[in-house]
Formats: structure tokens, C-alpha cells, sequence
């Protein structure tokens, strides 16, 4: 695992700083602290810090073909590099080194831009043919890896942060009020935008292959998961398949030549990566876990159930559930607006692994991959009403109830249904939107200034759900959500909390879940086994129940949570009103103050429920007050 970036001069007269590249590359040492260096030429420059995994005699970066026509700088882990390899050795290609980056290399000479559909993997990486004046940069299919981009001056630069980028000198830091909508829908800003107008994310599974000589920035897409058609198999196969397509993924990511171990939160999840990994090695495997000190949201008697059963070298910490001094810090490592509050014990718990292992195991993206999430389920149970009534009639019924129905948040679960009433209104995917979003339309609208609703011009973060519903190619609604998650919460949300808070340990994180022959195969799975009778991840359950307990598979999801509510009434609550309420924020122009002070003193005094809202708003100011340094 490594941090990358660079420039890339777009123009012949285009310049570059002085000590800038040097300056960026430093940014990210805590991406790759073993190693650092840079190559610069008339046209380009790159930047590598190594976090060694594999071959850690060799393999440094910037790598170089022997030749010196092609320069390579990459970010993760190739896990089939070796099958690569072996098939570039009978073409008559040969190696110097044992490492995957040269494969990378050598792959892109026999195969052009085509070589990165060979690659299994997580990755972000740019590579430089100085002969054909050619540079090819690409993001691996799920989004694992990071990578941020802006032009400024007819230059190119990109990295692996963004904490990288906003050390340029002359970078426009405007807020987007697109990413700013974004951000208070979903809590993240969503790919390819980023909070600043000048600086884009490249898109997972996309690449560019930019020629110097008639420049033209036009990523384009080399991947993408397919829901269009469903193997019919019975349940026990089902079952078989996918204990052994867990192996393979999880035996290709356990390559290593430094201490490997996982995650064991005491879900299902990490808990069945953990199994696997046991069965894959002779070796005990080493876990660890976070605890905390309020009974409701710790899970570590689980962990140990599964770390009893397998005999792993099990590593266990209990941390303040009013961790908060974090606050601060996490704005700072993740660069722009960020709302989930569980990055907090991500933050601990990468901290901890840090202290046995350089390289973890986790169990993300099993639950967009097999409908884990409660939301599907209370999703498709909205679904069977659109089914049964026409659009037009529940529009005529539902629109006013969702408008009349009093926003019960104090009552019991079966009370609350002014959300539900909402959305039943509303087609699919809209109607997924707005029960995902932090802040719904109204509370967006009563939040920001008239000067950033006057930009917005009607604008939606609705409209990032719409883009990738045109690109859905499957038949079923359960399908559509899942995919809607992959292209946006995974990635947006999960993906960047672990990437953020691993690498700030120089800890590598990898998940097999997502790897992405894996994901294609779940694809194919009907969405009749992943949720089943109100049970998510049903087939994942039944497979795993030869290899884990039975309280482990079939408890209540848990989940890293944060007791937010209690903060903002009681050690947060000063904290609160200073930063929401704060000068920076008055002059900001992006937001109605009377809004904020109205939700903190409903919130404080226990009138009403705001503080998923309070805590979104938290982070921005967090971010916000760094960012004007």
C-alpha cells in the first residue's frame, strides 16, 4: 500500500513550481513511510511513499522499464500478479524484480491500456510512455484506492489525498454547492466531485489515457457489474458456491511477506472472513477488536466466540464511547466534509492492528454485495406497496399523509411512519434517496442560504441516484438499490473510511469481499437468497452456518455506532453551539443561521431529534475552519 502523485504538463509552456512535487509526495507520508522518490522529465513528474508489502528488497518506485520508455507510480495490490506474470513470461517478457508493480509495467507494454482488465485487485496507479508522449491513469472496479485530480495552468496534478492537492499553489477553493447538497444528503461528497470545484475524483473503474500531443481529459469507464442475469441453481449449490468463491478471494488476499491478520468486530462479516482464513491457514490467525465501555454498543463477546473457536491470536481493547477528542482529527485526515460517525472507532481499531499486523483482512461490502442492511429490507416491503397501487394513486394518497403526518421521533418505531408515508409517493429510487438521506429535501432547503439555493438552480443530490439508475442493467428493485450502494455509499462512505483511517496508521486494509470477480458472481445470485422472510444476507447465513455460532449469525446487527444524541445534550453540547454557531460559519454565506440555532436549542431541549443533522453540520465546520488556514 503506497501513496502516489504528480503532474503532468498539459501545454508546452506550462510550469511548475518549484518544490512542489516534493512538497505533495511529503504530504502522504503516512501512506508509505519505508519509502520515497520521484522522477521528473520535461513532461511529467511523480511522486511515490511505499508502504512495502511484497518483494521488500525491490520493487521501489518510480519503476522504470529497462528501456526507460515507461515510468510506473502505483497505489495497492495486484493478487493474481503472479498468473499475470506467468503469462507475460511465455509472451518472452522478463522480470528483474518479484514484485506486482513490475507486472503492472510489463503488462501495460504487451497489452496498451487493455492491460488493466488482466488486473485483480485494488488500485490506483499512472504510468508514463515517454516515447509516445502517452500517460494512462486508472482507479481499480469498486473504488478500494483513492485518486484526486485538478488542472490548474494547463497542469495536470493528481494524488492519492486531496490533503496533497490543496498544497498547490494557485488551486481555486471554492465550494461546489453541488458537492455541498451532496454532502448533506449523503453525508460524503459523491464520486467524481469533490467539496472544491477545481478538484475531481476519478470514478471507480474508470481510466484516462491522456496524449500530450491533442490533450483531451475524457475518462472513460472499463468496468462495470452486471445484475442482467441470474444462474438458477438450487439453495444448497448456492450455499456450496459461495464457501468456495469466499476461499478464493480470501487465499489470493492473505499474499504477504509482513504480519497479516483481520478485523473481528463480531459480526457476521468479519467473523466469516475470519473462518475462512483459519481453514486457509496453518497458522493462527491474528484478530483484533474494539470494545466499548456502554453494554449496547459493544460486540466483543461475539468476537470472542469467534476467536475462541478458531484459536486466533486475538487482540481486544475497550475504548470511551465518548471518544470525541477525535473530532478534529478526523477532519484534518479525510480532507473534505465527512459525516460517519463510526470513522471514529474505525480510526481505534486501525490503530490497534497497527500494533500486531502491516497488512488486515475486513469484512466490507458484504452487506451491499448480499442485502445486509436493514434499510433493503424495510425497502422492499415499501416496494409491494407500489406494486400493488398505481403511482398516480399513491401520490394521491401518500403525498398529503407524508405532508400531515407529525414527525414522531420520540415514539415508538411503528409510530414513526411520516418517512415511509414520503416515499411511498415517490418512485424507487426516489424514494430510496430520501431514506437514506441525512437530511431530507425540506431540511436541505431551510439549511442553506439563498445565495448557495440560488446556485443550486433546483439542483438534487437526487440526481447522483438518477445517473447511475441509467446505467442499471438488472430487472428487480432489491438489484437497484444494491447497485445505487455500490456506485455511491460503498465507495463514498465505507471505501474512504477505511482508506483514510488505515493509511493514517500505515496500516494496508484489504477486503475480499470486494474483490471484484466475487462481486460479479453475487450479481448473479437472486435476490430471493439475499433477503429472505426479513432475514438479510440470508445465504451468507445458511453457508456459514457449518463454520460459526449460531448467536453470531443470527443476532441483531449492531454495527459501529456512536451515541450522538447524548453528546450534543451533554459533554458536546458547548462544543456544539461554538462551532455550529461560530464566525467562520456566520460568513461562510453557505447557510441559514436562524436554521442551525433552531435545531440545536429543538435538539438540546429534547423537543426534537437532530442530531444525525447536528453531527453532519459538526464535521463540515470541523472541516471548514482547517480549510481556511
Amino acid at each position: 500500500m503506497c501513496g502516489i502523485t504528480g503532474y503532468i504538463k498539459l501545454a508546452n509552456n506550462a510550469a511548475v513550481a518549484d518544490g512542489v512535487l516534493d512538497k505533495m509526495n511529503q504530504a502522504q507520508f503516512h501512506r508509505g513511510p519505508d519509502e520515497g522518490d520521484t522522477y521528473v522529465d520535461e513532461y511529467v513528474g511523480l511522486a511515490h511513499r511505499r508502504l512495502s508489502i511484497i518483494d521488500l528488497s525491490s520493487g521501489q518506485q518510480p519503476m522504470s522499464t529497462e528501456d526507460e520508455q515507461f515510468v510506473l507510480i502505483f497505489n495497492g495490490e495486484i493478487y493474481n500478479f503472479q498468473e499475470v506474470r506467468q503469462e507475460l513470461e511465455q509472451l518472452g517478457h522478463t522480470f528483474k524484480t518479484h514484485s506486482d508493480t513490475e507486472v503492472i509495467l510489463q503488462a501495460y507494454v504487451a497489452w496498451g491500456a487493455k492491460s488493466v482488465e488482466k488486473l485483480r485487485g485494488m488500485f490506483s496507479y499512472v504510468l508514463w510512455d515517454k516515447q509516445q508522449k502517452q500517460v494512462f491513469i486508472t482507479r481499480d472496479r469498486l473504488g478500494i484506492k483513492p485518486l484526486f485530480y485538478s488542472i490548474i495552468d494547463d497542469v495536470l496534478y493528481f494524488a492519492s489525498e486531496l490533503k496533497s492537492i490543496k498544497l498547490l499553489p494557485g488551486l481555486d477553493k471554492t465550494i461546489d454547492p453541488k458537492a455541498l447538497e451532496q454532502y448533506f444528503a449523503f453525508g460524503y461528497v459523491a464520486e467524481p466531485k469533490t467539496i472544491y470545484h477545481s478538484v475531481t475524483k476519478l470514478n471507480p473503474g474508470h481510466a484516462m489515457l491522456l496524449d500530450l500531443t491533442k490533450v483531451e481529459i475524457a475518462p472513460y469507464q472499463y468496468w462495470d457489474v452486471s445484475y442482467a442475469h441470474q444462474e438458477e441453481l438450487s439453495e444448497q449449490e448456492y450455499e456450496q458456491q459461495l464457501v468456495a468463491e469466499m476461499k478464493k478471494a480470501i487465499d489470493s488476499h492473505m499474499m504477504a511477506e509482513v504480519p497479516l491478520g483481520s478485523f473481528l468486530s463480531g459480526g457476521v462479516d468479519s467473523s466469516a472472513v475470519v473462518a475462512m482464513m483459519s481453514q486457509l491457514s496453518d497458522k493462527s490467525v491474528k484478530t483484533c477488536s474494539i470494545g466499548f465501555d456502554v453494554k449496547d454498543y459493544n460486540e466483543t463477546e461475539f468476537a470472542q466466540m469467534v476467536a475462541k473457536r478458531y484459536n486466533t491470536d486475538h487482540e481486544e481493547r475497550t475504548v470511551a464511547s465518548d471518544d470525541f477528542d477525535l473530532l478534529d482529527e478526523l477532519a484534518g485526515l479525510y480532507d473534505e466534509p465527512y459525516a460517519d460517525s463510526s470513522a471514529m472507532p474505525t480510526y481505534r481499531v486501525c490503530q490497534l492492528a497497527k500494533e500486531k499486523v502491516t497488512v488486515c483482512l475486513s469484512g466490507d461490502g458484504a452487506d451491499e454485495l448480499l442485502a445486509g442492511y436493514r434499510r433493503y429490507a424495510l425497502m422492499m416491503n415499501e416496494e409491494k406497496v407500489r406494486n400493488a397501487i398505481p403511482e398516480s394513486v399513491r401520490k394521491l394518497i401518500f403525498k398529503p399523509l407524508g405532508k400531515l403526518y407529525p414527525k414522531l421521533d420520540w415514539a415508538p418505531q411503528f409510530l414513526r411512519a411520516k418517512t415511509t408515508f414520503q416515499s411511498l409517493a415517490m418512485d424507487t429510487t426516489e424514494g430510496y434517496f430520501h431514506g437514506v438521506s441525512i437530511l431530507n429535501n425540506e431540511q436541505r432547503k431551510a439549511l442553506f442560504s439563498d445565495k448557495v439555493l440560488n446556485s443550486l438552480n433546483g439542483y438534487s443530490a437526487l440526481q447522483v441516484f438518477r445517473e447511475h439508475e441509467a446505467n442499471f442493467d438488472g430487472h428487480d428493485p432489491l438489484s437497484l438499490i444494491q447497485y445505487l450502494d455500490l456506485k455511491t455509499y460503498l465507495v463514498g462512505d465505507i471505501l474512504t473510511k477505511v482508506d483514510r483511517a488505515s493509511m493514517a496508521h500505515s496500516l494496508e486494509v484489504r477486503v475480499p469481499f470486494l474483490d471484484h470477480e466475487f462481486v460479479e458472481w453475487t450479481a448473479k445470485v437472486p435476490t430471493s437468497l439475499k433477503l429472505k422472510n426479513g432475514q438479510g444476507k440470508y445465504i451468507l447465513k445458511k453457508a456459514m452456518e457449518p463454520h460459526l455460532p449460531h448467536d453470531v449469525l443470527y443476532r441483531k446487527k449492531m454495527g459501529f455506532r456512536v451515541p450522538l444524541a447524548d453528546w450534543f445534550r451533554g459533554p458536546l453540547k458547548d462544543k456544539l453551539k461554538d462551532a455550529l454557531l461560530s464566525q467562520e460559519m456566520r460568513e461562510s454565506g453557505l447557510f441559514n443561521m436562524n436554521t442551525i440555532r433552531q435545531w440545536i436549542d429543538d435538539h438540546q431541549s429534547g423537543r426534537k431529534e437532530y442530531s444525525a443533522p447536528l453531527w453532519t453540520l459538526l464535521m463540515f465546520a470541523s472541516f471548514y475552519r482547517q480549510s481556511l488556514r
